[in-house]
This record gives C-alpha cells, sequence and structure tokens, in this order.
C-alpha cells in the first residue's frame, strides 16, 4: 500500500470513527425523558382513562402510559421541556389515588410500553 493510500485509509477510518461517537453522544443527550410512577388504587379502564386524561393536560407532557396490572403511570416530555415529578403526583392524588413511588427514567413512553411487552 502507498503511503497516501494509508493516510487517507486512517483518515476515513478517524472519521467514520468521529461521526460515530458524535451520533452516539447525540442519541444520549436527545434521549426521552418521562417520569415514572407506581400508583396504588387504579382498577379499571376508567380510572387509567382519567388519570391519563389529565396528565395530557399539562403542558410539558408529549405522551402517557398508564399500566393497571403493573400499577405505573409514565409521563413523557415535550422535547425540550422538563416535566415536575410534584404536579404529576399531585395530578395523580388529586384523581383520588396514591402515588407510591417516583423516578425519572431516560426512557420515551413508547420505550417503556415495549418493555413491558416484553415481559410478559
Amino acid at each position: 500500500m502507498t503511503t497516501s493510500l494509508k493516510s487517507f485509509a486512517m483518515k476515513s477510518v478517524a472519521s467514520c470513527t468521529g461521526i460515530f461517537l458524535a451520533t452516539a453522544a447525540f442519541s444520549t443527550v436527545m434521549a426521552a425523558e418521562s417520569v415514572k410512577a407506581t400508583v396504588n388504587g387504579m382498577v379499571c379502564a376508567f380510572c387509567a382513562q382519567g388519570i391519563e386524561k389529565s396528565l395530557m393536560k399539562m403542558p410539558q407532557t408529549k405522551a402517557v402510559f398508564v399500566d393497571l396490572k403493573r400499577k405505573v403511570v409514565v409521563v413523557e416530555a415535550k422535547d425540550g421541556q422538563t416535566l415536575d415529578s410534584q404536579k404529576i403526583s399531585a395530578e395523580i392524588k388529586d384523581a383520588g389515588y396514591d402515588v407510591v413511588k417516583l423516578e425519572t427514567v431516560p426512557q420515551s413512553v413508547e420505550d417503556i410500553k415495549n418493555a413491558m411487552k416484553a415481559k410478559k
């Protein structure tokens, strides 16, 4: 291999590596943020629908997922928005349910739904 060909190959590998690392960093930064709540007292689809409807009214909310069987409510933030977990907890409590646990997770509602489906 000639020197110029080796140099070209090395530059190509370096460029590809740089693009890969930049893409990985961008994906991490752009990961969806959601608040996941464990909620007691939800027993029917009407319960789930009521919680979903009230949480969707919050201006920062992009999506809501309620899993009655696992007693989980997940609220995903709109791009560039931050969710207030205390307001989410208050909305759920105002609807008549007990919030047992709150956590912020770096996943979208869709990612969480798919993970839960895979566990069935």
